[in-house]
């Protein structure tokens, strides 16, 4: 098969599997949402479609350059993703995981920062606000600029900071039920977490819903490192919204 049509074909795999794997882990979620919070979404059937809109085409935003990498990494040997669990010690594995979200994590806070500036928001970032309360399907709802701006940084990081392929899929797998836990309207982790030592360097739904409540501060993705540092943590959100 010619090469171009090969990368063409890897980039349409990888945009379905990021797509598929949004509407899995969302409908899960949501799923969850109407055993656990009855009613929460009533109402929300235009936002959630437009959400749903939105995030299917940041899945063709994101699955075509990690698509590319996937296609140069077969072929080509790209990347530092090893498949050789002697490669490197055990204990890297869980390191690289953390260095990976801490990268993304650093990325998000300062991009997500910037599309909270006037032109920014206007532009790109208040597609992601329209979602009055977010939802479950909000993880990927983003303008296709924003989308644009965070469909690099795992590509570029597997060429950077070498990881075993199942640490990928761990950093992957993160990624994704963060994205949509903290949206989705309620607090999945026990209380001892939230209000605990882990909930003061973590970010969980609870923090992240103050940010969407406030439209300022708590910038990060998957932990208050950087909002702690700026100033610009705003603490803990509620959960006072109750069923339509």
């Amino acid at each position: 098969m010619d090469s171009l049509l090969v990368l063409i074909v890897s980039a349409a795999a990888m945009t379905v599997i990021v797509g598929t794997r949004y509407l899995l882990v969302s409908g899960a979620f949501a799923w969850a949402t109407k055993i656990r919070e009855p009613g929460l979404y009533t109402g929300l059937d235009n936002q959630i479609k437009r959400e749903i809109g939105w995030s299917l085409a940041s899945a063709a935003i994101y699955g075509i350059p990690a698509g590319i990498v996937a296609w140069g990494w077969d072929n080509f040997g790209w990347t530092q993703i090893y498949t050789d669990v002697g490669a490197f010690p055990f204990w890297y594995v869980p390191v690289s995981v953390f260095l990976y979200l801490f990268a993304h994590d650093t990325w998000f806070y300062w991009t997500h920062r910037l599309m909270h500036r006037p032109f920014w928001f206007k532009a790109a970032h208040a597609v992601h606000h329209e979602s009055r309360p977010p939802t479950a399907w909000a993880a990927m709802s983003f303008h296709p600029w924003e989308a644009l701006s965070g469909a690099f940084v795992i590509p570029v990081l597997v060429f950077l900071i070498p990881i075993h392929v199942a640490a990928l899929g761990a950093v992957l797998t993160i990624m994704t039920i963060m994205g949509v836990t903290n949206h989705m309207g309620w607090e999945c982790f026990p209380k001892f977490i939230v209000n605990g030592t882990l909930g003061r360097w973590l970010i969980t739904a609870t923090h992240h819903q103050k940010h969407h409540d406030a439209y300022r501060g708590n910038y990060g993705l998957y932990f208050r490192f950087w909002d702690k540092m700026c100033g610009t943590d705003i603490g803990l959100g509620n959960w006072s919204r109750r069923p339509h």
